[in-house]
């Protein structure tokens, strides 16, 4: 009986602790929920001019799309156009160094696009880009 005794305790002291192993899983799995949630979209999928003179800018935190028929997205919402500037400027206390990005299609007005971008400078941002397709 000691014997059989003996070989249980030593195979319960060979097996391999998983709880540490468990505890990083799961902290890596909150950081990239964390981290997907910082991720900025405008909300709809823009079909964008070409330039070949476009340049990447890196540090864009607030998008706004133009679609087709000039409806105005922000974060996945509809906008409306004379509540451009209100979000604008709430986006940009959040981070004072972002910029503004416009994705306006290439069916969309120039027009909506010039209320955008005064709705940006009246929001006191002025590095304003227009987003578009590098040849």
């Amino acid at each position: 009986m000691r014997k059989n005794n003996a070989i249980n305790q030593e195979e319960e002291e060979n097996e391999i602790n998983l709880t540490p192993m468990l505890d990083v899983v799961f902290i890596m799995l909150i950081f990239f929920i964390v981290t997907a949630s910082f991720i900025k979209e405008s909300g709809i999928d823009v079909n964008r001019p070409d330039a070949p003179t476009s340049e990447r800018v890196e540090d864009a935190n607030i998008l706004v799309a133009i679609s087709p028929n000039d409806e105005i997205y922000m974060d996945r919402r509809l906008i409306d156009p004379r509540a451009v500037r209100a979000n604008i400027e709430r986006m940009h206390a959040e981070n004072p160094k972002g910029s503004v990005v416009i994705q306006a299609d290439k069916k969309s007005t120039n027009e909506m696009l010039v209320i955008v971008m005064d709705a940006a400078r009246q929001a006191g941002v002025f590095n304003v880009s227009i987003a578009a397709n590098n040849e």
